[in-house]
């Protein structure tokens, strides 16, 4: 039986074929790397551990406000988009995009990525 890591690693070879994402992570909610496909010369650990930040933080800022918890959220700038998803009570699913990418096509498959992480570390 594969383990955890290795399952993990196949769902994000599977958002490798989606074309506009350019890197991807499962992280733990308090930023631990647990699987990663980075391009060369992004720091994993960092990315990891930043992107459970902003995760966390547009939580705390959502609930104080009374408005629930964020389904995602987006930072787009000029060089990239950043888009952070949970998948449960364990950990989030963040991805690095081209700026043109069409964030359609990305979110269905980032749902589905999300799906299968939940499943995976239940």
């Amino acid at each position: 039986m594969a383990t955890v890591k290795k399952m993990l690693e196949k769902v994000l070879d599977g958002l490798r074929s989606v074309g506009d994402i350019e890197a991807s992570a499962i992280v733990s909610r308090d930023g631990l790397l647990m699987a990663s496909d980075m391009a060369t010369g992004i720091n994993a650990e960092t990315f990891a551990a930043m992107s459970a930040t902003m995760l966390g933080a547009a939580e705390t800022a959502a609930t104080e406000l009374g408005r629930g918890l964020p389904d995602r959220i987006i930072v787009e700038s000029e060089e990239t988009k950043l888009i952070a998803i949970g998948t449960g009570p364990k950990a989030l699913l963040v991805v690095m995009t081209s700026p043109e990418a069409g964030l359609g096509l990305v979110l269905i498959e980032l749902e589905k990525a999300a799906d299968k992480i939940k499943m995976i570390l239940e």
